[in-house]
């Protein structure tokens, strides 16, 4: 005779706690705060940048028409002939921008770092005229150019700084002219490390210690010379004792020479060593 089955009772499994839920409140507080820290009052670049000399309810007016966007390294930030919609001011990292012919050759036509501004190239034709590339994983205020000419109408002052930045080009264009024109290769290469040096000094970095972001081939592109030029300049450079580099990190030592060197001056040789007796 079969015996009757009796189940066998499982022991209870303990009670699993609900996860904590974060408050709609606090997530709030959260993204405001995000969005402060991203926001142009605390911005180290604003005195570099676009709200330059604004006061701080006008720079709230210019921040709320102003969207971040992040530019992965090697990303395109735009290209050439796409439609011009609005302005990009670095907030991190570095670009490089240049041109293309019909035969496919690149020339660079220049290098931003953080506070300064890309697309004002395409203001006239509303198209734009370069292609402007990441050089590393970068971050831009993406500033919508019909809404920021609004802008101008009710900021006086944000119209005068913004015609002072397209002056600030416009010598801009007008000196790198000079530099492929009428420099020696020399004077030409020391003239970009000063311009550098002076770019991170202002924006409170180090005059004399910094990265060269861009490839030795694209600082040659830049200036019209070979990598191979470049790579005997640092060399000579090295020996006259007024670089250091280590791959991609540069310490100016003789700053003051450097500058006389990017004046035309002829560099000074080393002193000679003296032998020991």
């Amino acid at each position: 005779m079969n015996q009757p089955c009796h189940s066998v009772p499982h022991s209870a499994s303990p009670a699993v706690s609900p996860l904590p839920q974060v408050s709609a409140l606090t997530a709030a507080r959260e993204a405001a705060s995000s969005s402060a820290l991203r926001s142009c009052t605390a911005c180290g670049m604003h005195q570099l940048c676009l709200p330059m000399g604004l006061d701080e309810s006008d720079m709230k007016r210019l921040d709320k028409i102003i969207g971040r966007r992040k530019v992965a390294r090697d990303d395109f930030l735009y290209r050439i002939g796409d439609r011009f919609t609005a302005l990009y001011a670095v907030r991190v990292g570095h670009f490089k921008t240049y041109q293309e012919n019909l035969d496919g050759d690149r020339q660079i036509t220049g290098f931003q770092m953080p506070g300064e501004l890309l697309g004002m190239d395409a203001i006239s034709t509303e198209t734009h005229q370069c292609d402007a590339v990441a050089l590393q994983d970068s971050e831009v205020c993406e500033i919508p150019f019909a809404r920021l000419e609004q802008l101008f109408g009710q900021i006086p002052h944000l119209l005068r700084h913004f015609h002072r930045i397209m002056s600030h080009e416009i010598t801009t264009e007008q000196n790198v002219i000079m530099l492929l024109g009428n420099m020696r290769a020399e004077q030409r290469f020391a003239a970009f490390l000063v311009n550098l040096s002076s770019r991170y000094a202002a924006r409170g970095y180090s005059s004399t210690r910094f990265q060269l972001r861009m490839t030795r081939q694209d600082v040659g592109n830049y200036l019209g010379l070979t990598i191979e030029s470049i790579s005997r300049l640092i060399s000579k450079f090295r020996k006259q004792g007024l670089l250091a580099v280590e791959q991609r990190d540069v310490e100016v030592i003789d700053l003051a020479e450097l500058k006389r060197l990017a004046a035309g001056a002829e560099a000074c040789a080393p002193p000679p060593i003296r032998a020991t007796v």
